[in-house]
């Protein structure tokens, strides 16, 4: 019946929406070294599904650049370089220079901040730039992690335009995973050298500064540069 095969197809792609966000934690927690090799009958045993779902996952992951796919083998982590992360910190930073250009033209959403259903976004994202600087205080990559790809995810929602957020939000992911792949190797507590300037860019926005959001994005992008230049040298 129609309505069954509707059902079925929705399951199936759900389940496989859940498997590739499941093994997109894993490398953003480490526990996915780069390089680490494994099949699809491995993943499916782990998780209790069936090798379709983890199959269509993986490809997934593969073409965001997460994963890479052996020929008869499997897959495996995709490691990225110094000049990986560099690449990527442009791309990220063309993105959003973008978006404070739409701003700096009056973007509708400078128009809208004082409307409640936008300001109730804004406090949304705000809120989770706040979880974000807690976690960077407390050196919690994980947490912090989660609470970034949000904050920026959401802000990014707010211009209208999908394709622009689904893009942000896989580089931002791109650059997590090169981050972590560096991180996780330092040894010490991370408390202190994590940046947590989220509240601040959003309040700058919010208060239509577009010139202290971009200082305060390039000194983002300058703090993990050094940071994973730093580590890469060790």
């Amino acid at each position: 019946m129609p309505g069954s095969s509707g059902n079925g197809a929705v399951t199936r792609s759900t389940l496989r929406q859940q498997i590739a966000d499941a093994l997109r934690d894993e490398v953003l927690a480490g526990r996915l070294q780069p390089g680490q090799e494994f099949t699809v009958k491995e993943i499916a045993e782990q998780y209790g599904v069936s090798a379709t779902p983890v199959r269509e996952a993986l490809v997934d992951l593969s073409a965001q650049g997460l994963l890479e796919a052996d020929q008869h083998r499997g897959f495996h982590v995709h490691e990225y370089s110094l000049d990986d992360f560099r690449g990527m910190i442009e791309a990220r930073s063309l993105v959003t220079d973008g978006m404070f250009q739409a701003l700096d033209a009056g973007h509708r959403i400078l128009q809208e901040l004082d409307e409640p259903r936008t300001a109730a976004a804004v406090a949304g994202v705000r809120r989770r730039g706040e979880e974000a600087q807690r976690a960077a205080a407390a050196g919690d990559l994980s947490v912090l992690i989660g609470y970034d790809l949000r904050f920026w995810r959401e802000l990014s929602v707010l211009f209208g335009n999908p394709y622009l957020a689904d893009f942000l939000h896989r580089l931002r992911v791109q650059a997590w995973v090169c981050t972590v792949q560096h991180l996780r190797r330092a040894t010490g507590d991370l408390r202190g050298s994590l940046w947590s300037g989220h509240t601040e860019v959003a309040d700058a926005l919010y208060e239509r500064d577009t010139k202290t959001a971009r200082e305060l994005l390039d000194a983002y992008n300058g703090h993990y540069l050094t940071l994973i230049e730093g580590l890469t040298a060790d």
